[in-house]
């Protein structure tokens, strides 16, 4: 049913049977408990039917990684972990070559999370166990339960990926799927610049100055999580964060009383948290303050862009929380109030919904920039 390959001769084989392979179902097993980057436990692979687990403790994935990178394409369910820990572990992003099976669902009205397990009920009348998703991934030897389990999660991947696949072209809606694939991983290979860590963790609530705390918090935390290896919450929480520019703690016993903050944290770190707190730049370098999510339209416009919505709807059968999120909306908000390069929009924005979609909205909100700059005005007060 599937071979454990955990010797790098066997790699070797499996690397030239890719070549005559041009698509690849994958799925990894991985613990990130304890550690800010993934360790790769198992990585399955289902070539041409044949499905492999490689150990992720044993083997050099360099020239597997390069093979990932050229493939045609690279099935997953999911895939924002994988892509994630694929990205960690090739030291190479953003992988443009994917077919995401949850995506496809969420095109044909299955809803935005669907599990694995449902989708092959769903699609393929085929049910699997998922009893060993909390397993220690890394011990050695692996169970055969564990190992059956992982091989379950790419043997019927390419089955499932050709059913959608058929599906979607049936409707006209395939290469939509594959460019928000392409989204999706290039959101996922997007990373905030360093100056602006706050806007990660601010809103529209926080001052100034304290958006400016934000900021120090985050570098340090982003430097001392990076150099050890360690899950941003074992150093502080965004919530923890949050607290700590409300309270403004003056000395260890006030920061002891700041939320799910650690105790081994003060110990070590308690000074250097209270002098980021407090040593701060001049105001003319603080952040400007974050805007308030624009929710309305004026009452003319507003029934002009559901409208809108809506037929696009209706002519691409696609549901409407796939079509647009708020997220993307509030996007087109700004950029026509602020007038801002087309190009910035979410990559989302500019691919297949733009001539169908965004142009249309832009050209709408256009004929409420005065209601929607007084609401942004607003929102800064």
């Amino acid at each position: 049913m599937f071979q454990f390959i955990q010797q790098q001769q066997d790699l070797a084989v499996l690397l030239s049977q890719m070549e005559a392979n041009s698509i690849y179902a994958l799925d990894t097993e991985f613990i990130k408990v304890d550690t800010l980057y993934p360790k790769l436990g198992v990585l399955q692979i289902n070539l041409n039917g044949q499905v492999l687990l490689l150990d992720g403790a044993a083997l050099d994935f360099t020239q597997f990684w390069q093979k990932i990178y050229a493939a045609p394409q690279n099935i997953f369910h999911a895939c924002s972990e994988d892509i994630d820990l694929i990205y960690h572990y090739a030291q190479q992003r953003p992988l443009h070559n994917v077919f995401d099976t949850q995506v496809a669902m969420a095109f044909l009205g299955h809803g935005l999370q669907v599990s694995y397990q449902n989708a092959l009920k769903t699609c393929l009348d085929i049910d699997i166990e998922k009893d060993q998703t909390r397993s220690d991934w890394l011990a050695r030897p692996l169970s055969q339960e564990q190992l059956s389990y992982a091989a379950n999660d790419v043997l019927y991947l390419m089955q499932l990926a050709n059913a959608l696949k058929n599906q979607l072209q049936q409707k006209g809606i395939y290469d939509f799927v594959l460019e928000d694939c392409q989204s999706l991983t290039k959101e996922i290979a997007m990373q905030t610049p360093l100056d602006e860590l706050y806007s990660d963790i601010g809103n529209y609530r926080h001052s100034r100055r304290e958006l400016m705390q934000l900021q120090q918090l985050s570098v340090w935390r982003d430097h001392i999580t990076k150099s050890m290896n360690l899950p941003r919450s074992f150093i502080l929480k965004n919530g923890t964060m949050h607290d700590l520019v409300e309270k403004q703690p003056q000395n260890n016993f006030q920061l002891a009383k700041v939320k799910e903050i650690r105790q081994s944290v003060i110990r070590e770190h308690g000074k250097t948290i209270l002098d980021l707190l407090q040593n701060l730049p001049p105001e003319d370098q603080w952040p400007e303050k974050l805007a308030r999510p624009v929710k309305h339209n004026s009452k003319e416009v507003a029934p002009k862009v559901e409208a809108l919505i809506d037929s696009v709807v209706l002519a691409t059968t696609i549901p409407k929380e796939v079509l647009l999120r708020k997220k993307w909306l509030n996007a087109i908000y700004k950029h026509v109030v602020f007038a801002t390069d087309e190009q910035d929009l979410p990559s989302y924005l500019l691919g297949w919904r733009y001539d169908m979609l965004t142009q249309p909205l832009i050209a709408l909100l256009r004929q409420d920039s005065d209601f929607l700059a007084e609401q942004m005005k607003n929102s800064k007060a």
